[in-house]
């Protein structure tokens, strides 16, 4: 029995330390936001989103398309690499990157408001 109890000790560690590993880092989402870099002219998502205007449904639970000017995306991160691309002048960033997972969750934050 001691040695389930340590086994699901360990186990619960392991979890919780995996899950601050993949957690997004809102405060990175945030300066990325507001980063001029992810594009070359300038600009950044807050220069047409000032303070998160126009993404409050982005990060409803229930939402399965996002549009922008260029079309509709199945994928929040698409859209966000969209922007990047054009609104931006900037280069895509990989969907499974950890900077677009931040970028993601911080614009998805805007629905807590």
């Amino acid at each position: 029995m001691k040695k389930i109890s340590v086994a699901v000790v360990s186990l619960a560690i392991a979890g919780l330390a995996l899950s601050m590993v993949f957690a997004a880092d809102l405060a990175k989402g945030r300066e990325f936001f507001n980063d001029t870099k992810l594009g070359t002219n300038g600009q950044s998502c807050s220069t047409c989103h000032p303070d998160g205007k126009g993404l409050e449904k982005a990060g409803l639970p229930d939402k399965t398309e996002w549009t922008n000017p260029a079309g509709a995306w199945l994928s929040l991160e698409d859209a966000n690499n969209v922007c990047i691309m054009m609104a931006l002048k900037g280069k895509a960033l990989d969907p499974r990157s950890s900077e677009m997972k931040d970028l993601t969750e911080y614009v998805k934050s805007f629905a807590k408001k």
